[in-house]
Parts: C-alpha cells; structure tokens; sequence
C-alpha cells in the first residue's frame, strides 16, 4: 500500500531508460532522465514528435507492451515514495485512474465508441470505489458540472460521435478526475481543439488543480501553453533531457542550443508587404455553400446547413488572405468553393473569367492554376504510390506531352523548391517525417506552377519548429511565382506571419475583414477579440 504522509514530492523519476525490442534491433526510446513534480504543481515536458514525451508518461502508468517494452536495471519511477517500475498489474489497477489520472491525446481514438458517455465515466466510479448505480450517477452529474458540460447531464446516453471535439476533450478530463487523482497526466489536451476551446480548456484545468490541489505533468509541443501554464519544464529531444529548471528561467534565457532553437521557432512577426497594384487572381462574391439537412417524403428539401452564407473575397497576386474560424465555422468549404470542389452559388471570377457555372471538362484546363495543400499530408498522399510518382501524376494530366525524362525533371525541380533532396523521390511516404511530407505535399501543388493555392490548415499537424520553416518555404515560394494563397488556420500565430488581408467566420458567416495587421492591432468585433485573446493571450498561470 501506499503511505498515508503525502511528501512534497509526490513524483520522482530518476535514471529511467526505455528500449523497445524489434526483429531488427533495440530502439533506445527513453535515454536515463530524471525529473520530480512536488504536490500542486505543474511540470511540462516539451519536445518535437519522437522526443520521448508520450512514452515517458506510459512509462508512469506501467502501459507500455511489456515485455517488448523494458527499463533498465537502475530506473525509477517512485509515486508517494512507492517504486512503481517492474509492478504487477493487480497493484497498478489500483493506482490507474485512482491516484494517478491520464487525459490521452486523441479523444476520439481513447473513448469507447459503443459506449455511452454515463457508462464510460460511471465505469471508473464502480471499479475504483465499488459505487452502486445511482451513487454513480450522482457522482457524473458532479463531475460534468466540475468540467462545466451541465447540458450532457440530459444526454447521458449520448456516444463519442454525437459530441464536439471539446466535449468529448471534456468528457475525458472528467474521466481523469473521477477519484480525485493526486497527479495528472495531460498528453496533448489541446492538440485537435480550437483557439476559444483551448483556452477554456486549459483555465479549466488550471482552475480543477487548484480546487483539488493536483500535481499535473502536462505533454505538449505548443510553448505559448507551457510559458503560460507550467510551473518546471524539461525539454526533450531524441529520448534525453537536454535542459530542466523553472518555466519563467528557461523561457527568458535558455542556455541548450535546441532549446534556444526551439524557444526561437514560435511563428512570430506579421507578413511582409506584398507588391502594389497586384491583378486579381480570384474574386469570389456573394458565395454560398448550403447542405440539405431535411428533406420531405417526396424529396423537398426543408431545411439546410448553411456553412458559407454569401461571403466576398477578393486574392491579389502575391498576396495571402488568411482565413480563421472555430471549427465548423465555414473556413475550409469557402476554399473548396473557391475552386469548385465544391458547387455553390454565387460569381467566381478567375482572371476576369466567371468559372462559377463551368462544369467538369471546363474546369479541367484550369485545375492545373487552381491549386491545394490539405491539412493532414499523411492522409493526402497515397501509401501505394512513391514521391516521384505522386508529385508527376498531374503532370500526366496537365502535361500530356511530357516523356517520362521530361515529367522527371520537372518532380526534381518541385523536389529542390520545397528543400528536398531529389533522391529521395523513389520512396514512400511513410519513409518521410510529418514535415518532409508537408513538403512533398506542397511539391505536388508546385509542379503545375498554379497562381491560386488554397492552403487548408498546412501546419496544425506540425511541431512548432517544422511550423516556421514550412511558413518560410511558403513564402520563399510566394516572392518567386507571384502566388495568390488563401490561407485556412485556426492557429493565429501563423495567420498572422502570413497573411496580408484577414477574414474571421462564424456560423458560414464573415464576423470582421480586413488588413490583417489592423485587426490584429485592433479587431472591432467582440468574437475576434475573443478569438484574438484565446490565441494570443491565454490568461497567465494563477501562481505566477
């Protein structure tokens, strides 16, 4: 059992090392690192993808595939001065979900999708605390209340799917905290949510450990959130610790070179100045975008979703207009739109050309000029097809005339614009970070030299220090082809080292448009000072 006299030190990790065995070799994940969290405090662990981060924290949890996952002999990880590393599962059940909670990354993927939420929460209060049914369910009306969803106690019954990305981020904190644990363990909380539910998010968290007194480790790449939030903070990279101290100490003078590195990725500063008197590429006005939602028996429609609701928008050559917006605010159907991926209504003028009505084969002879990079690079690319083959397949489209020796240097030309070495173009995706891929993704776009790229959240799957430099490839691209970019972001630090002009959508809606710059300065609306303030402002650790 555990000790009942709480030390100040409630975590203490030292010398912990983790291999993973593969047929091929031993993967050193986890390299003898050594950090404590004291009662009440917040510690974050911070590292690009692979660092180490995740593993670390299943290593506290015990979750990794033992035996293929192994520690070395002198690794510890001691809870209230209990050794946890090499205990059997009957003991851990006890400590999981009682005394040492875990909000995981993706919420969707963690939640059970055949069970209701009630049954998904009330689980944790019967195992953990032998609850009887109603002694359950007054004990989930408790916790939704804590993590302020009131309205879910009328939809006990609701599953994962019926829920937006927030409720389900909230439904899994509620989860963590059902046995008032003493530790926290906050993978990625805020990784898929936007700007607004973020903040909400994390004062949420901040408010629910002071009330309870909680340690919290919190996982993540975002620095704005760890300067804000995190009391100690360890910065991670290829399975090592290479710099630790208080939050405030490291973010004012780091002394690791990556730190430094890192800590000087945060996207900042604004746009450059475009050129005057630019064409118009594209000037969309009075779009619309409706879905049928209801239909009568006979096949009326009565009712619609009306995700773009008569919006103007007007790209200049070499000018970028950012796009921002909660999810579901009509952000990426404008782009669609915009390049009849989608039908609509209203005028499309493309080079003084109405495209609007034009229907597939009018549209074909243009699709080469009207470009997009999707958000996730990884979904977009096909896993069957190589680099080379994936970039030079709208060339045999656009390019018919082109030989294979010509359709090849113009895929080792993409490959040199984005920064990646031609060589490279006969693997697979899969072979290629999250970055490179980005890259590839924007090569595909590249090849068929387009004057309109619509870009659909390009960075929100990035780390931070990736999210700069494919910012800088982009305009590096932009200054040398005079591209037109509509810019889709939810993330406001990039938005605004990107774009000129700025659009801010609610509900299908434009809230608030103009220079970028200005609104930034001085946003009119009360929904983009909201939006702005979640963004770039997220309210200062209480402690601090």
């Amino acid at each position: 059992m555990l000790q009942d006299n709480k030390p100040e030190l409630l975590l203490d990790v030292k010398n912990l090392s983790v291999d993973f065995k593969t047929p091929e070799r031993v993967f050193h994940a986890v390299k003898n690192i050594s950090f404590n969290i004291e009662t009440g405090k917040t510690m974050a662990l911070v590292g690009e993808s692979g660092s180490g981060k995740s593993v670390t924290a299943l290593s506290i949890m015990q979750l990794l595939p033992y035996p293929l996952a192994s520690h070395s002999s002198d690794s510890s990880i001691k809870f209230n001065n209990e050794e946890l590393v090499g205990k059997k599962d009957n003991f851990m059940r006890h400590i999981r979900g009682s005394q040492i909670g875990m909000i995981f990354q993706e919420p969707m993927t963690a939640l059970n999708p055949l069970h209701s939420i009630e049954r998904q929460i009330g689980e944790i209060l019967r195992l953990h605390q032998k609850m009887s049914e109603d002694e359950a369910r007054n004990r989930v009306y408790e916790l939704l209340d804590m993590v302020q969803l009131p309205m879910m106690k009328q939809r006990l019954n609701a599953y994962p799917h019926e829920l937006s990305g927030g409720q389900r981020q909230r439904v899994m904190i509620a989860m963590a905290l059902a046995n008032d644990p003493e530790l926290l363990i906050a993978d990625e909380p805020t990784t898929a949510l936007d700007v607004t539910v973020q903040a909400e998010i994390l004062e949420l968290l901040e408010d629910l450990q002071t009330k309870l007194k909680m340690a919290m480790l919190l996982i993540t790449h975002d620095l704005s959130i760890v300067e804000k939030f995190a009391d100690d903070v360890c910065i991670m990279k290829h399975g090592e610790i290479l710099e630790s101290g208080h939050a405030k100490s490291i973010f004012k003078n780091p002394t690791h070179d990556y730190s430094k590195k890192l800590l000087g990725s945060i996207p900042k500063g604004t746009a450059k100045s475009p050129k005057k008197n630019s064409a118009s590429i594209i000037h969309g006005t009075n779009i619309k975008v409706h879905f049928p939602t209801k239909k009568t028996f006979f096949g009326k429609v009565t009712d619609w979703v009306k995700a773009v609701d008569g919006i103007d928008v007007e790209i200049k050559a070499g000018h970028t207009v950012g796009v921002v917006g909660e999810s579901g605010s009509g952000k990426s159907t404008l782009g669609y739109a915009l390049i009849r991926l989608l039908n609509g209504q209203g005028k499309i003028d493309y080079e003084g050309n109405d495209i609007s009505t034009f229907n597939r084969k009018q549209m074909t002879p243009l699709r080469s000029d009207l470009q997009i990079v999707f958000q996730d690079p990884f979904s977009a690319l096909s896993p069957r097809m190589s680099i080379a083959d994936i970039i030079g397949e709208g060339l045999k489209v656009h390019h018919p005339d082109l030989d294979t020796e010509g359709r090849d240097k113009r895929v080792v030309k993409a490959l040199e614009d984005v920064h990646l070495d031609p060589t490279t173009r006969h693997r697979y995706p899969h072979e290629f970070s999250g970055g490179q891929r980005q890259r590839v993704a924007i090569a595909r776009a590249m090849v068929l030299q387009p004057k309109f790229v619509v870009l659909d959240e390009p960075t929100s799957a990035l780390d931070v220090s990736v999210q700069v430099e494919i910012i800088d490839l982009l305009r590096e691209l932009q200054e040398k082809h005079d591209l037109a970019y509509l810019f889709i972001s939810h993330d406001l630090r990039v938005i605004r080292a990107m774009a000129h002009d700025l659009v801010v959508m609610k509900n299908g809606k434009v809230v608030e448009s103009g220079k970028a710059e200005e609104i930034f300065k001085n946003p009119k609306e009360t929904y983009t000072q909201t939006l702005l303030e979640a963004a770039l402002n997220l309210k200062a650790k209480k402690a601090a």
